[in-house]
């Protein structure tokens, strides 16, 4: 027997026991997971030769998200997204221009009626370890990836080389480039690392990754991370989970007008009117999640930013009025009857 650290813990193996000889012993599924030995990412082609030694540190992770709960009822699929406005990102046509996240919810089947409800074809995972203990139950079993695009994300990476790393064992496992790049700078608030964010997306571009970053509404770091390659930016509304709404729209305002990529507004939307004001604003998207999943009843939520989403849209193609500092009269001044004359002596 021989002692390795298996996502933190020890554990004791045969000796000569091969990667894949772990993954099987767990009861885990290749598809959908992702190995590092000793921080190297090993793609699945070598599990098999990759033999693992005293002392290895062995990292096994796979999308996570869900829980347990109470159950909801799901709509129809159909994303109801204008034909004629469709919305390309990263070389990938959407209709809907709704993304949505998979955690916080009270239970795996209101997740999914949620989803169904929002239109939404993309969805965003986190990367975590597996649970060892919990067999083959997990977000990968309850999410159709023939329907959804799946966005992984690195949240939770709170250094460039964590990002990095997350970002290469999602691959890995969702055998996807994309990826929903996240550096946390401070561990209250959830603001991001603007640096780092800037220099893991340089990195993660120059590894063939589609990098859609989740970055504040400043302009610079916006610009910095259009010339690194990134296939967006995504800008929070406010700090994540917070449900605040847009504290500072004129910021993304700003963004909007002068980015070239599409600029995708991510974190603190809490509720349908918020999501329609991004997209009034002329953001290309929306990505929401806790509004979602901590509302009362989530999939009626996910509806309500689902027509959210499209009324704002529609209002942004449409083109506001001007904003007037006077009253103006919406009805002709000319032509109104005139109240019949008096005659002459006639008392009023």
């Amino acid at each position: 027997m021989i002692r390795i650290n298996l996502n933190g813990t020890d554990r004791e193996i045969p000796a000569e026991t091969t990667l894949l000889g772990l993954v099987e012993q767990l009861g885990w599924p290749q598809k959908g997971s992702a190995a590092a030995v000793n921080d190297e990412v090993i793609p699945k082609a070598r599990w098999a030769t990759t033999v693992l030694r005293e002392g290895d540190r062995v990292e096994l992770v796979r999308p996570m998200g869900g829980g347990s709960g109470p159950d909801g009822a799901a709509a129809d699929p159909d994303p109801g997204g204008e034909p004629d406005d469709p919305f390309v990102l990263g070389g990938r046509t959407f209709r809907s221009r709704l993304i949505v996240g998979t955690g916080k919810y009270s239970s795996v089947e209101v997740m999914q009626a949620a989803l169904a409800n929002s239109g939404a074809e993309m969805v965003t995972m986190a990367i975590r370890y597996m649970n060892l203990e919990q067999g083959g139950a997990d977000l990968l079993r309850a999410v159709d990836w023939t329907r959804y695009h799946l966005l992984p994300n690195t949240a939770g990476a709170y250094t460039v080389e964590q990002a990095v790393k997350m970002a290469m064992l999602a691959r890995e496992a969702l055998e996807t480039p994309w990826i929903k790049l996240e550096v946390i700078g401070d561990a209250d608030s959830l603001l991001p690392d603007l640096q780092g964010t800037v220099e893991a997306a340089r990195i993660l571009v120059r590894e063939g990754f589609i990098v859609l970053p989740y970055t504040t509404a400043d302009l610079v770091t916006a610009l910095r991370l259009e010339d690194a390659g990134c296939a967006a930016v995504m800008p929070l509304a406010a700090p994540i989970g917070t449900g605040q709404g847009l504290v500072d729209w004129t910021s993304i305002r700003r963004l909007v007008n002068r980015i070239q990529v599409p600029v995708i507004v991510d974190a603190g939307i809490g509720c349908a009117t918020d999501a329609c004001q991004a997209m009034e604003l002329g953001a290309d998207a929306v990505l929401v999640n806790t509004a979602i999943a901590r509302a009362d009843d989530p999939p009626r939520m996910a509806l309500a930013m689902r027509y959210g989403v499209m009324a704002g849209r529609l209002g942004y193609l449409a083109g506001r009025m001007p904003i007037y500092m006077e009253a103006q009269p919406s009805s002709p001044t000319t032509g109104v009857p005139l109240p019949p004359m008096r005659q002459p002596g006639e008392v009023e």
